[in-house]
């Protein structure tokens, strides 16, 4: 039955026969469900959320990485579809799960979602099934809780349904690399949910890297990120440190990548965003603990990082005082960038929310322009600041404010219009240096 159940799913992938879905229609879900339309395989979208299925029904695409023309492709050709019905899965030969991974309050896993999404599959759970995990986590998390819920139905992995894990590796905005030219980290629960992910993933990508169990590939993507959390929190001290010695820290930084060897640049900033660094690297202090196994630098620079935003507002009341001769707490400040990082509309973790909250914790007014994002979302954190628009960046407008705080550089702005209009700008992205704009009144943090 093994070999039989293994090898007509299989011959199906083989043939691009397979039905795929994907469970979560987001920054991840998104791209991977046309990337699999794309590679000639009917796809069926899954999520919760009913207006991002109209929406995708109008052809109509709320993620930049998927044109509205490629996503209409797809769909008039019969490749691509979306639904809030969960009890299609059943037709679904492979299935993605694509679902947040957030931390509780505590910096805790919470892997709400995950489960939730597999008791859902459970409840459609048939024989030649590859159900696949692609959120982040923490190593065992494929095998002793997706596959763990899928054979409470009596149904055993390897035997009757296939297991594996196959971590995300979306970048927002990334100009070069996208979904399919990404290489693919890929594994499975045994050596025939391996074949079957090497098959699948092989089918939808170009290069596939195989791993040797789900736990290594769900341990590659947190090494990923957290090699970039703690080298990013080693610059932001960094800049602290050379900041009180009067030394510029992006002066260093590009000073030192001129070395062409044993060196690779990270740069500072207000604080960390999006769903990865901000968050994955905690699923693994959280995991150590069962080891009774510290992670003092992955713990020191969390708080390092999370640190930026106060300090950022620190240099900005400093910077009011000594050249307005104002408190921040009489201040109206314009935020210049709400998404997590340049020309992308994704807030997800964005320190700019935090900076906004801040600034008015003590006492000033906050405003903020970002061409990309219109109007603030809901958010689980800061519901406060829903429903807050993004100002108009003209000469009037901006002469409005005692201060400019660029938390974000995306290319739309017109920083030389800022430089000419605002009476003092506090840059954490170098771009006003970078664009040779200089002043007294452009204060670096």
């Amino acid at each position: 039955m093994t070999s039989s159940h293994h090898e007509r799913l299989l011959a199906s992938i083989s043939a691009r026969a397979a039905h795929v879905g994907v469970i979560g229609l987001g920054y991840v879900g998104l791209p991977l469900a046309i990337a699999a339309a794309r590679a000639g395989f009917s796809v069926t979208g899954f999520d919760i959320d009913p207006a991002k299925i109209t929406t995708l029904d109008a052809h109509k695409s709320y993620i930049a990485a998927v044109p509205d023309t490629v996503l209409a492709e797809q769909a008039t050709a019969g490749r691509f579809r979306s639904t809030t019905d969960f009890e299609r899965l059943g037709g679904c030969d492979v299935i993605v799960i694509c679902v947040p991974t957030p931390l509780t309050k505590h910096r805790d896993p919470d892997l709400s979602f995950v489960e939730k999404t597999a008791r859902a599959i459970a409840a459609t759970l048939r024989a030649g099934q590859l159900i696949v995990l692609e959120s982040t986590t923490y190593p065992g998390t494929t095998d002793d809780v997706v596959r763990t819920i899928l054979e409470e139905t009596g149904l055993k992995s390897g035997l009757d349904f296939f297991v594996g894990f196959s971590p995300e590796r979306e970048d927002p905005g990334n100009p070069v690399y996208e979904t399919t030219s990404i290489p693919k980290v890929v594994a499975g629960d045994g050596p025939l949910a391996a074949s079957l992910m090497e098959a699948f993933y092989g089918a939808v990508v170009k290069t596939v890297v195989p791993v040797s169990s789900n736990a290594t590939a769900e341990a590659v993507k947190l090494t990923e990120n957290i090699f970039r959390s703690v080298n990013i929190a080693l610059v932001n001290e960094l800049k602290i440190v050379f900041e009180a010695m009067g030394i510029d820290v992006w002066e260093v930084i590009e000073a030192a990548k001129t070395k062409p060897f044993g060196y690779m640049p990270f740069y500072p900033g207000p604080g960390l965003g999006g769903h990865c660094i901000p968050i994955d690297p905690f699923y693994l202090t959280w995991k150590s603990r069962e080891y009774e196994l510290p992670t003092r630098f992955i713990e020191l620079a969390g708080e390092i990082n999370s640190a930026m935003p106060r300090h950022v507002v620190s240099r900005l009341a400093e910077a009011l005082d000594r050249h307005q001769g104002k408190a921040l707490s009489r201040s109206t400040v314009l935020v210049i960038g709400l998404a997590y990082k340049k020309n992308v509309p994704d807030i997800r973790e964005s320190p700019s929310l935090k900076l906004i909250e801040l600034i008015e914790e003590r006492g000033g007014h906050c405003e903020y322009h970002d061409p990309y994002v219109a109007e603030i979302p809901s958010t689980r954190e800061y519901s406060a600041l829903k429903g807050r628009r993004s100002v108009a960046l003209d000469e009037q407008s901006i002469r409005q404010f005692d201060a400019v705080l660029v938390a974000t550089d995306h290319d739309q702005v017109d920083y030389a219009a800022l430089a000419a209009a605002s009476p003092l700008i506090v840059d954490t992205r170098n771009v006003f240096h970078r664009q040779g704009l200089t002043g007294t009144h452009i204060v670096k943090a």
